[in-house]
């Protein structure tokens, strides 16, 4: 069986770009945690809810790096001398990533009850007419 790329339809012109963004995506391995929600909250706008239950805001670190959006989160080691008998709730590092369409912009974060709620943007397209001459030759 033969691999469908974007260059198996040739008026599709220009979106090679597009191809390499998806098979990054596919390559990124993000494993399932934290558990995350995205939600459309308009025609225009976005919001990732990520559950960092244990972290605090100087914990976490959110970029935006090559049209994707990074969300990091390191917990330090806390012990303090503290002996546990159980220790069923791991201080594990994560890093979630997004990849973002072009005119979509990263606006502000929240924590809230545990849940850090990152909202996001897309620009209206504009629609472009575009006459062009043809020249004799």
């Amino acid at each position: 069986m033969s691999k469908l790329t974007l260059g198996s339809y040739p008026h599709m012109l220009g979106f090679e770009q597009l191809e390499r963004l998806l098979e990054r995506s596919a390559k990124s391995g993000n494993e399932g945690y934290p558990p995350y929600n995205i939600e459309q909250t308009s025609d225009f706008s976005y919001r990732i809810t990520l559950a960092v239950a244990g972290f605090a805001e100087q914990d976490l670190a959110i970029t935006v790096e090559d049209r994707q959006l990074v969300i990091r989160g390191r917990q330090g080691d806390e012990s303090d001398g503290r002996v546990f008998l159980h220790r069923g709730i791991a201080a594990r590092q994560f890093q979630r990533m997004f990849v973002l369409a072009d005119g979509v912009d990263v606006g502000e974060a929240v924590m809230e009850n545990g849940l850090l709620h990152v909202d996001l943007t897309r620009s209206r397209p504009e629609t472009v007419v575009q006459t062009i001459n043809i020249k004799k030759g």
